[in-house]
């Protein structure tokens, strides 16, 4: 196995595991889900590929012997970030396996994100029961709070020390994820044993190795609805344009995605496949035509793409260090406005931004599913004692993926794979924005 999806662990197991499963439904370390789900033929020899000369990871789910002592172990979980359908949906189902499966009675809650571990901060550890969280999955926002940023690292693991926390699970993007490592880390050159495991959690589907995230399900679902609407609101009227602007910063799983469900969209705009407003296979003179022959457009566009219009702004970086975007969907909005302005055509424009309406929202029942799926498995990671990882998604199992394997990678479009294909069979638009 390739030692870059090596899963760390703090020792030896030890205890006998005493969940009432079959003994065959444990699952051994060396069994693993390959990283490339395919056989090439060797150039100069007919004979495949074994599976061993592939990279894998671990396949996620209860071990026969476990690391921790349920009855002595003390729990913390904490979500950061930014808010995302079915993050309630995973405290709770984090505090319920470990409740009635594992029979552990000291769960914590941390308020407002990392910023719950700053040592000159007011806010507290809040103790969890399951009988206090019955509904809880069928809320949307943050029921621990938020918040971006982070103390030290050691100044959080000597918050996560004092109350006696011996795993800790964070709920978060890749920044909460480096943060989770920093801590991790911390508490190796301590010397203190703590199961950090991280249940991934972005809107944009963009964490590395992790197939599809909780509440992309139903960010795509209400996308979906908004696209709807904006399709009708444009064949309403005579050159009616519809715009609709979708979250993804680098990625455009949710705005391609969504394409694919509506069937009616005509322009889909993601980070990964640039494009250019003038010239003749530019949008103006693409949606010129569409609203010739038509008399109506549909355009998606996710808040990434578009960027380089705005390469001379710098807007700085938020509390976790990401760039700050200029709101493309706007701009193109005045921009489309005045093109046909200036060509004395009347348009009918009509502009959907329905981002946080979408991260607000519950999951839908496909997310509740899945975010009851990675809570499960993430107990069971940690109480094996292994740490400094998260639950992934590869290839329908899910999987053990160190932090180490998101340094300097995050998960995007392929703009010559099958999903930009799809989109654009549906959508019709050419595979270039600029001049031949």
């Amino acid at each position: 196995m390739n030692h870059k999806f090596k899963i760390q662990e703090l020792g030896a197991q030890t205890l006998q595991n005493h969940l009432d499963i079959c003994s065959k439904r444990f699952v051994k370390n060396d069994k693993k889900v390959a990283l490339h789900p395919y056989l090439y033929q060797q150039k100069h020899q007919q004979e495949q590929w074994s599976m061993e000369d592939h990279s894998g990871f671990e396949v996620a789910g209860p071990r026969e012997k476990i690391y921790f002592d349920p009855r002595k172990v003390r729990v913390a979980i904490v979500s950061c970030g930014g808010l995302c359908p079915g993050i309630n949906a995973v405290i709770r189902a984090l505090v319920m396996h470990l409740s009635y499966r594992y029979k552990v009675k000291d769960i914590f809650g941390i308020k407002y994100g990392y910023q719950g571990l700053s040592q000159n901060g007011d806010h507290s550890f809040v103790r969890l029961h399951p009988e206090s969280l019955v509904d809880l999955h069928e809320t949307g926002g943050s029921f621990l709070g938020s918040s971006r940023g982070a103390p030290s690292a050691q100044e959080m693991l000597t918050s996560l020390a004092d109350q006696k926390i011996n795993i800790l699970f964070t709920i978060g993007g890749d920044g909460t994820m480096r943060g989770a490592r920093a801590i991790s880390q911390a508490s190796q050159q301590m010397g203190y044993h703590l199961s950090v495991i991280g249940v991934p959690k972005t809107i944009d589907n963009d964490i590395p190795y992790v197939k599809q995230s909780f509440g992309f399900d139903t960010a795509v679902s209400i996308a979906h609805q908004a696209i709807q609407s904006a399709h009708l609101e444009a064949e309403g009227y005579q050159n009616g344009i519809g715009m609709v602007k979708l979250m993804g910063r680098q990625s455009g799983y949710i705005a391609a995605s969504a394409t694919l469900a509506a069937g009616h969209v005509n322009f889909c705009l993601v980070p990964e496949v640039p494009f250019e407003l003038e010239g003749k296979n530019g949008l103006f003179t693409l949606l010129e035509q569409r609203l010739k022959s038509r008399k109506h457009a549909l355009i998606v566009v996710a808040e990434g793409a578009g960027q380089h219009f705005f390469k001379n702004i710098d807007l700085g970086r938020d509390a976790s260090g990401n760039p700050k975007l200029a709101n493309i969907g706007l701009y193109l909005k005045d921009r489309i406005s005045e093109y046909f302005k200036s060509k004395h055509q009347s348009i009918s424009m009509k502009y959907i931004d329905p981002s946080y309406l979408i991260r607000s929202a519950p999951a839908n029942p496909s997310d509740q599913l899945f975010c009851a799926r990675l809570a499960q498995n993430a107990v069971h990671a940690a109480m094996a004692g292994k740490t400094e990882m998260l639950i992934g998604y590869w290839h329908g199992s899910m999987t053990h993926v160190p932090l180490s394997a998101l340094d300097d990678y995050r998960q995007a479009i392929n703009p010559d794979g099958n999903l930009w294909f799809n989109v654009l069979e549906t959508t019709g638009q050419p595979n270039s924005f600029h001049e031949f």
